[in-house]
């Protein structure tokens, strides 16, 4: 059975410009392009390669395309669990976070148990910096990241032998461990994990408290701030249960204005999971569906996309005030896409859905023009770029999707 580990505070074408000089494979950042056009904001997502992880990143142009400029090598290394070999090798969402109000990307290192921190700044959102070194995650196998709000904590999840989560204090140029908030899930689990039946998923920290959830419940650890320097977890968790139906939660997000979370579920499409006390939750079946695991929001539209890597497809939810899901629209990816993490960002007033497609050593780039109105707008490869500097790619190891606006 799948374990979704949340933290919620509760309560193409591509153009390239002249090339800089290439550094050797294993250089700490290898330039991909030297266009120095202005940039709108930038996206992110990592190689995972169990030789050594890299965060790839890309301006994104004012029309919402992408122009990949920089691998910048973690420190450490990527890994894929054991899923029969196939794609999402961190079986998760989250695996790179960003966090706009202390301009900190954080990334999972599966392979060697640890997570790096970046800076940058917001005039230059490519130009990663390194953190000190990376850090312990806590435990084995680290699939998962979240920043919390104003961007002073990190909360990683580690999913393999030693698996749970555990927290940290960050800024620009500092990382270290938060006492009291290693917590375990006791899993029966291996290093690297296996799954993803059993498996852990996403951590998520919202402005008052954390949860985690599998089939069947929510799991949630409440976060004492009356040291704001020190925050800590209580030392267990409670349970809410699941709505009737849901069976594989994965992804979430929180549902905007409420308190409850629209979750994505691969056996049947998606839960609206209610946590205010009103018992609105329940669980919604999409036609067609095959493996519906990660999702994202957008503020323009007000609806939420929910990532179908089976059915290479984005399936567009509206959430009504009284917690009702209904689907808005069906957008095909591509055939054999597997399209895997997402995110949103807002340029010049419209919002523009960012999506790896991991199976076509791609990201697909949609316009969301309004509610139901989706425009493919953009195929960017990868491995063009990558074999360009040298960079191994493969597409059964690319895991993660984050992204920065001005």
């Amino acid at each position: 059975m799948k374990l979704s580990v949340q933290s919620v505070l509760l309560s193409l074408a591509l153009a390239y410009c002249s090339s800089a000089t290439i550094l050797p494979r294993w250089g700490k950042t290898l330039e991909m392009n030297s266009c120095k056009g202005e940039a709108s904001g930038a996206a992110y997502f990592m190689t995972n390669e169990p030789t050594g992880n890299y965060i790839i990143a890309s301006d994104i142009g004012s029309d919402g395309k992408l122009n990949p400029r920089r691998a910048v090598y973690t420190s450490g290394l990527g890994g894929h669990a054991n899923n029969g070999g196939g794609g999402d090798g961190t079986i998760s969402q989250g695996a790179v976070a960003v966090n706009a109000a202390s301009k900190l990307l954080a990334a999972v290192n599966p392979g060697s148990h640890t997570i790096s921190v970046f800076s940058f700044d917001s005039s230059n959102p490519t130009d990663l910096r390194l953190v000190g070194a990376p850090i312990a995650s806590g435990g084995e196998f680290p699939t998962s990241v979240s920043f919390s709000k104003d961007g002073k904590m990190l909360c990683a999840l580690n999913g393999g032998e030693v698996n749970g989560i555990r927290c940290f204090q960050v800024s620009s140029n500092s990382i270290s461990p938060l006492s009291s908030t290693q917590r375990s899930l006791n899993l029966n689990q291996t290093t690297p994990e296996t799954g993803p039946p059993g498996s852990v998923s996403q951590i998520f920290v919202a402005p008052d408290g954390m949860n985690a959830s599998d089939p069947g419940y929510l799991a949630v650890w409440d976060i004492d701030s009356s040291n704001s320097t020190s925050p800590t977890l209580s030392k267990d968790f409670r349970r809410i249960s699941a709505p009737s139906g849901g069976q594989n939660l994965f992804g979430l997000v929180p549902v905007k204005g409420q308190q409850a979370l629209a979750v994505a579920d691969p056996a049947v499409g998606y839960n609206i999971i209610d946590l205010s006390g009103q018992n609105r939750s329940a669980s919604y079946a999409v036609d067609g569906q095959m493996a519906i695991c990660w999702v994202a929001y957008s503020e323009k539209t007000g609806n939420y996309y929910f990532i179908d890597a089976g059915a290479d497809r984005v399936t567009e939810v509206a959430v009504d005030g009284s917690l009702k899901g209904s689907t808005v629209n069906n957008h095909a990816v591509g055939n054999n896409t597997g399209p895997l993490d997402p995110s949103v960002a807002t340029i010049d007033g419209t919002d523009y859905l960012y999506v790896l497609a991991a199976a076509s050593t791609e990201v697909s780039v949609m316009k969301l023009n309004g509610a139901g109105q989706t425009k493919n707008v953009q195929k960017l490869d990868i491995i063009g770029p990558a074999s360009f500097v040298g960079l191994p790619v493969n597409a059964t190891n690319l895991q993660g999707m984050a992204t920065y606006t001005k």
